[in-house]
């Protein structure tokens, strides 16, 4: 069927498919690039206009309407990535033969600095693990929890869904599948290899009539991580609360810890020991290199002190202050 008896909402539809298809998108964002298409479609067919003949400066008022709307610059930026998005899609499809929304400005995101800890903090959590737990079992699981999470940089959903099967025969390397269904692996510390090796033998061994042991043999038989959730797995939220407990016990603030605060400490840590940014970027499963720029902040102190403890122009400067003194 031609563009033109489709429709807009067939445009959008045929857009979502292909983005579904062949660049693998997470059902949320497609749902994200769905809800901003059609309020822009909505627009257009107020003003007479569809995305066949919408120009930039249609584009441009749209964004001003935003604007006068009080959307945040944030939304306003993915607005915008959508519609560039789907005219491009249009101009390879063949449904237009220019790009009206390749060349337009955005209002950019405001650039959010990532939570981090450094690294004495995240070993004071990890010192307080051993006291983070009411029996064996809890304590091997929370220690295995937070090695992993913060020797691979997971995502918090990644680490509880973990299947056993992944996990078995003391690896090396995890495989991981993240948004969209993509595949990455991630190596192992020993720390963590350790940790869930104790911890996978405690699993396996649980007796049958204690509490492992019966959500071993139910739902959680798949997971390495068993719970009574309807998943059959432990949940995020579970895992958000065993990181509150664990800043008390490590005297940190627990406003300051969340799974993506390890995620982002994982990256700032590799990147201070400098770890290529291509191979962070990798671990993490970003798809895209700018998502992972974000972590390039660490660096500019590191360059500052290189530039004023060892330059000697810097040097020199430093002695002819101390004789003026």
């Amino acid at each position: 069927m031609s563009s033109g008896r489709l429709g807009d909402q067939g445009r959008i539809s045929a857009f979502l498919d292909a983005q579904a298809a062949e660049a693998g998108a997470a059902r949320n964002t497609l749902l994200a690039y769905g809800r901003d298409l059609k309020d822009f479609s909505d627009w257009l067919t107020a003003h007479g206009q569809s995305m066949l003949t919408v120009t930039r400066e249609g584009i441009e008022d749209y964004l001003s309407h935003c604007n006068a709307q009080g959307l945040s610059r944030a939304t306003r930026a993915r607005r915008l990535s959508a519609i560039r998005q789907i005219t491009r899609f249009a101009l390879e499809e063949g449904w237009r033969e220019d790009d009206p929304a390749g060349r337009i400005s955005g209002p950019g995101r405001a650039q959010r600095l990532p939570k981090v800890l450094d690294r004495a903090e995240v070993q004071a959590m990890l010192d307080a693990l051993p006291r983070l737990g009411r029996n064996e079992v809890e304590r091997a699981r929370n220690l295995v929890l937070v090695e992993l999470i913060y020797a691979t940089g997971m995502r918090v959903s990644e680490l509880v869904s973990l299947p056993v099967g992944a996990c078995r025969g003391n690896p090396a390397l995890l495989m991981i599948r993240g948004k969209g269904g993509k595949e990455r692996m991630v190596p192992l510390s020993e720390p963590a290899r350790a940790a869930l090796a104790a911890w996978l033998k405690l699993r396996d061994n649980a007796p049958a009539d204690s509490a492992l042991g019966k959500l071993v043999a139910g739902k959680g038989a798949r997971w390495l991580f068993p719970a009574s959730s309807r998943e059959g797995h432990m949940t995020r939220q579970a895992m958000n609360t065993l990181l509150g407990q664990l800043a008390l016990a490590a005297g940190i603030d627990p406003a300051r810890v969340s799974p993506h605060v390890i995620r982002h400490a994982f990256a700032t840590h590799l990147l201070e020991g400098g770890a290529d940014l291509r191979v962070i970027q990798t671990l993490l499963g970003h798809a895209d290199l700018g998502t992972t720029e974000i972590y390039t902040h660490v660096l500019d102190k590191r360059m500052r002190d290189l530039v004023l403890n060892h330059h000697p122009l810097a040097n020199a400067e430093a002695r002819r202050k101390r004789n003026r003194e």
